[in-house]
């Protein structure tokens, strides 16, 4: 019987290997933790991540209401940086819940993906 953990790192595995983020369309990759969630904008052809923020700042309202303001302020840095277009990694988490919301704060943000 596989756990979360070993279902979770097998899809993550097979997306990483179709998406790949570039100068122009970096990867946006999200980590969820209990507490936390953090998004990064990645260039893996020069292995550097781009743009990077948190919820560590933001105490007020729930979960997925702090995962949308993360997802507006990671939107704000990439405009500010140049970067208009990502590629979304999940990173092997469903798509509902706080990744979701993330990604449509993003996106009502002015990114595309």
């Amino acid at each position: 019987m596989t756990s979360k953990i070993d279902r979770r790192n097998k899809i993550k595995a097979r997306i990483r290997g179709r998406i790949s983020g570039t100068a122009a369309r970096p990867r946006m990759t999200v980590f969820r933790s209990n507490k936390q969630i953090y998004v990064q904008l990645i260039d893996d052809l020069a292995g550097k991540t781009l743009v990077a923020t948190s919820s560590k700042g933001i105490a007020e309202g729930t979960k997925i209401e702090i995962a949308a303001a993360v997802g507006k302020a990671i939107a704000a840095k990439a405009l500010e940086a140049g970067i208009t277009e990502v590629v979304f990694d999940r990173n092997g988490y469903l798509f509902h819940g706080r990744v979701k919301s993330l990604a449509d704060a993003a996106r009502e943000g002015g990114l595309k993906f």
